[in-house]
């Protein structure tokens, strides 16, 4: 190799195909992934012309190059930001300026964040970078002067940086897995959590196998997936990689191909993990009964070694799944008391079918559309219920009566919010906190003429106002022993008439802006009328 060659192309034209230059197959693009992606950057056109043909026939681990050139720093920024997933560059110094190689060293590793990519810098005129000052300010991975650089030194060059990247890469994807992990535990009683902990299986499973694509290890892109069911249920895909990564929240039988079902169905049947030449299953049955499932499928045929790890780390993980199972089940039956408490209140008001788990459904709803996080929206879908539990403190002759009520009589009706929130404020339970808030005050009004404090505006808790626009909305459509239930039009000009009076006016709006979905979620939870059940 030689220093800086004053032999530079007069146009740009020969630049067209050798972007990705894989031997002898230029049109190669879309198959990259299967392929090492080296950068040249370099403004001397002999320098790429030199690199790619000592570099021919090159393999490792059996791939091969896929060479990216650029003439200047700006070039190779553009070519980075589209190639994120370079493995060696190898980089002059003195380009468009004596220091256009250090400054996109300092890009690439202070603006792009890349801290994988290898590295080397070449360059004919050490003078302007010498070797002791650039080794210790940069970040780079190798020096080396053109003079130097023979056949065989840039032969040795490539395939140590090659394994550093290969392994820099393999941590990441374990990092990244245990990001994804760990993300999981502190919303461990969300719904998601189960999803996100599947997610990161595959993640860590494929790093460890050396078949994630990250890791530049497969001939083609890792595709897997994790699926689960309870007792009875069809098993349903919690998360997918790859191929399968459109099948993610699909019933399993419905989603995948049959070749995959089959093998899916052996593991079943014999109740075990199944390691094989181009995929795996890794099998689990949970202490509450419930089965999960993990699929993988790649090129590389595991070896004894392989199946150790994937032993080892399945016993950690179906460790996890049990705990994620008991506190899924422990959240289920947390959900039925709540509901089996507000039913009976509301039955005791004579007030049956769903319409409690209407209203949460409707807070739920309502909270995520005005920007609540979905776990308080998780929240408030199990607290919105208990908006009359005050109820189990009210006499059965004021709760049922037919007619109209006295003064004194809608005094006592009144009181079971004070009650409610006297019952649930003691708890220091998210869920139980929240119901108290909402037993008090989902009958104040936005202008300030409810009861029981006469609570104004915003100095009502949005848990207030939302159950109130769920409530009402529910109550006015449904029959009770007092009236008769509401159309629809009448019960949609109430809200129009009483934004900004009984309901805070935004809330409305966004109301209105969700009347489809709303609507559909009281067809889904409809009564069942006396004659159909």
């Amino acid at each position: 190799m030689t220093g800086k060659s004053s032999s530079q192309p007069s146009d740009t034209s020969h630049r067209r195909n050798d972007s990705f230059l894989l031997d002898d197959e230029p049109k190669a693009i879309a198959a990259a992934e299967n392929y090492w992606k080296i950068m040249i950057v370099d403004d001397d056109y002999e320098v790429h012309a030199v690199t790619k043909l000592v570099l021919d026939g090159f393999s490792f681990e059996g791939r091969r190059l896929a060479f990216l050139s650029a003439y200047s720093a700006q070039e190779a920024k553009e070519l980075l930001r589209q190639n994120p997933d370079v493995a060696v560059i190898l980089l002059d110094v003195v380009m468009e300026g004596d220091d256009a190689g250090l400054r996109l060293v300092r890009y690439i590793r202070e603006e792009l964040k890349n801290s994988l990519v290898r590295i080397v810098l070449r360059t004919g005129q050490p003078g302007h970078a010498p070797e002791t000052k650039v080794i210790v300010e940069y970040d780079i991975n190798d020096y080396k002067e053109k003079t130097e650089l023979t056949a065989q030194k840039l032969f040795t060059t490539i395939v140590s940086s090659l394994r550093g990247f290969r392994d820099l890469t393999i941590i990441d994807a374990n990092k990244r897995g245990l990001e994804k992990i760990i993300e999981a535990s502190p919303t461990i009683f969300r719904p998601q959590s189960l999803k996100n902990f599947a997610s990161g299986v595959l993640i860590q499973l494929a790093a460890l196998l050396q078949l994630n694509k990250n890791a530049l290890y497969c001939k083609s892109k890792t595709s897997s997936f994790a699926a689960t069911r309870r007792q009875t249920e069809e098993f349903q895909i919690l998360a997918a990689t790859g191929d399968f990564a459109p099948l993610a929240d699909q019933p399993l039988k419905a989603a995948v191909p049959r070749r995959v079902l089959a093998r899916l169905e052996q593991a079943l049947t014999a109740k075990t993990s199944l390691f094989c030449d181009d995929y795996l299953v890794v099998y689990h049955q949970s202490t509450n009964g419930s089965e999960n499932l993990v699929y993988l499928e790649g090129p590389r045929q595991l070896d004894d070694l392989d199946k150790r790890l994937v032993y080892i780390f399945c016993l950690n993980v179906s460790a996890a799944f049990d705990n994620l199972s008991l506190n899924l089940e422990i959240e289920e039956s947390q959900k039925e008391i709540f509901l089996t408490l507000v039913e009976v209140a509301e039955a005791r008001s004579r007030e049956t079918g769903n319409h409690v788990k209407r209203v949460g459904e409707y807070a739920k709803l309502l909270a995520i559309k005005s920007g609540l996080p979905e776990q308080e929206a998780d929240i408030l879908r199990l607290a919105a219920p208990m908006h009359d539990i005050g109820k189990l403190g009210v006499l059965d002759a004021v709760l049922n009566k037919a007619g109209r009520l006295t003064p004194e009589e809608f005094e006592v009706i009144k009181a079971h919010a004070t009650l409610g929130h006297e019952m649930l404020k003691s708890s220091d339970r998210e869920v139980m906190k929240a119901a108290a808030i909402i037993a008090l005050q989902h009958h104040e009004k936005w202008d300030g003429t409810g009861y029981p404090n006469r609570l104004k505006g915003e100095d009502i808790h949005i848990y207030g106002r939302i159950t109130a626009i769920a409530d009402v909305f529910d109550a006015l459509g449904c029959e009770r022993v007092y009236k008769k239930a509401w159309p629809l039009p009448d019960i949609l000009d109430y809200f129009r008439r009483e934004r900004g009076g009984h309901f805070d006016p935004a809330l409305v709006d966004i109301f209105f802006e969700n009347i489809d979905e709303i609507l559909r979620i009281r067809d889904a939870l409809a009564d069942i009328k006396a004659e159909e059940a």
